[in-house]
């Protein structure tokens, strides 16, 4: 066993001796005796005691208190204190320099071996708790994530350098401040600020997670895209002493998903070019194969062709320059949407009326081949939408409706209102051949046919461009469809009138 060395502190030199004698019974090792607070300090620095025993009132103009607050402080030796004055005011002064014990005399040796056993596991506690904590803050200094703790209040407790160099405080002017005035958030998609993660931690006592795209504002101003997480310093398992941030700046990472995504829209924008150009020259080609073989064929037979077979070509030869209009006002429709200029232009309409001369224009178009069906319970039927943009949207659904339905079925526009919502819902539903469950999910891709669509029947791009005109009325569009049994198509429109009437920016 390691003897304890002790130096004791005493004015009265027989009581002095008395408790060094009592040490050495006990088996301790006195390093030497002092009657002065200078001469206890002189002899601490001399023989390194590992405790030191101190009487409160000393001889000269130091007295133990001060002695004792020296050693402490300078010499991190523990002092236990022997005095005769157990009085409030003693006591407080001797509880500033914070002694390892405190015995009142007359004291027995029993009392003095339990104080100084006592003391000694107090520092070695101590000891190993602040080496533990030096550690700590040795370790999180050195870490590259920024690290922000706080007590249960939410007050600044501790800073690491990395947190000073992304907040742009000082761990001096930040320590003993509430949290959200050095870590404050932002959303960077609205700009607003966001609730502090340690405000939430501290309220509901569980770990947080930042979203996606939250910036810190610096001291300074700058904005940092930030990761973090937030968590809870539990004294007990119940009980919650603060809270622990530690965030990382994402700028480079940010940097590098922009730059790939904007790669891969490159890519895709390329891709859609070369896709747009192959299928637009496919689509030209097929009607102008059909003008120049009706041409050939004329002049083949020149004299000898039949007014009927003229009147055959004729009408071939003006199917296929129909087909090459609708192509190219498609085509041109679609790259004003592209470039976000729709020429969209709302106006006060009477939608009950609209759709109700709609469906008379279909019927003379169509008559005695197929059954068109209005049906309205729409209280409202004023509405503030693009006339232009409607009739296409409906009519090219009419067109698909009327192409896709056996002769003599029946083809159904319903018009109808959400009051609660303000909504206008148009539906049309034929009895076609249906749209395959494969094929739905992509209906409002470019240039794409359901797999039970022959060519001649559609260039792929009307649906496309309804979309977009639902799109401008801030609307939305569903289909459910069932081969060998018809296609719905439902188009939900707000009936406000607050768009712009110029052209739009999608």
């Amino acid at each position: 066993m390691v003897q304890v060395r002790v130096l004791v502190v005493e004015d009265e030199v027989i009581v002095a001796r008395t408790i060094a004698s009592q040490l050495n019974q006990l088996g301790y090792i006195v390093t030497g005796t002092a009657s002065s607070g200078k001469v206890a300090i002189a002899k601490a620095l001399e023989t390194k005691p590992e405790i030191v025993l101190m009487d409160i009132i000393l001889k000269g103009d130091m007295d133990g208190i001060a002695a004792a607050s020296y050693i402490r402080e300078q010499l991190d030796i523990p002092v236990i204190f022997l005095t005769a004055y157990g009085d409030a005011n003693t006591l407080e002064r001797a509880k500033i320099t914070q002694p390892f014990g405190y015995i009142v005399k007359p004291f027995t040796i029993k009392d003095l071996q339990i104080a100084i056993e006592i003391a000694l596991l107090k520092y070695r506690l101590e000891y190993e708790l602040r080496e533990n904590r030096d550690q700590l803050e040795t370790l999180l200094n050195s870490m590259s994530d920024a690290v922000i703790a706080t007590d249960e209040r939410g007050i600044i407790t501790f800073m690491n350098p990395a947190s000073e160099a992304l907040t742009g405080w000082h761990r001096e002017e930040a320590l003993g401040i509430e949290v959200s005035k050095v870590f404050h958030l932002v959303d960077e998609v609205t700009n607003s600020a966001i609730e502090n993660p340690v405000t939430k931690v501290l309220r509901e006592h569980n770990v947080v997670y930042l979203g996606d795209y939250i910036s810190l504002i610096s001291k300074d101003g700058r904005r940092v895209p930030i990761g973090d997480s937030a968590s809870p310093l539990m004294r007990r398992p119940d009980q919650v002493s603060g809270a622990v941030v530690v965030f990382w700046d994402m700028s480079e990472r940010r940097q590098t998903e922009l730059l790939k995504q904007a790669l891969e829209k490159e890519q895709e924008v390329n891709r859609l070019k070369s896709l747009f150009i192959s299928t637009v020259s496919h689509e030209f080609r097929n009607p102008l194969t059909v003008i120049q073989t009706a041409i050939e064929l004329i002049e083949i037979q020149g004299a000898n062709l039949s007014d009927v077979k003229k009147t055959t070509y004729i009408k071939r030869i003006q199917s296929a320059v129909q087909t090459m209009k609708h192509l190219m006002e498609d085509v041109l429709f679609m790259g004003r949407s592209e470039a976000g200029k729709l020429g969209f232009n709302p106006a006060p309409i009477n939608i009950d009326a609209f759709c109700r001369d709609l469906i008379e224009e279909f019927s003379l178009i169509e008559s005695n081949l197929y059954e068109f069906v209005f049906t309205s319970n729409c209280e409202i039927t004023e509405a503030w939408m693009d006339e232009r943009l409607l009739h296409y949207m409906l009519g090219n659904l009419l067109s698909n409706a009327v192409k896709y339905s056996p002769k003599g079925g029946t083809i159904q526009l319903e018009l109808s209102y959400n009051p609660a919502e303000s909504l206008v819902t148009f539906q049309i539903q034929d009895q076609g051949i249906g749209i395959p469950e494969a094929d739905q999910s992509r209906l409002f891709e470019s240039f794409y046919r359901a797999s039970n669509v022959k060519l001649i029947q559609g260039n792929g791009l009307g649906l496309v461009i309804v979309k977009r005109c639902v799109e401008a009325h801030n609307g939305q569009i569903s289909v459910t469809s069932q081969v060998g049994v018809g296609t719905i198509f439902t188009i939900i429109l707000p009936l406000t009138s607050e768009f712009s009437t110029t052209e739009i920016v999608e």
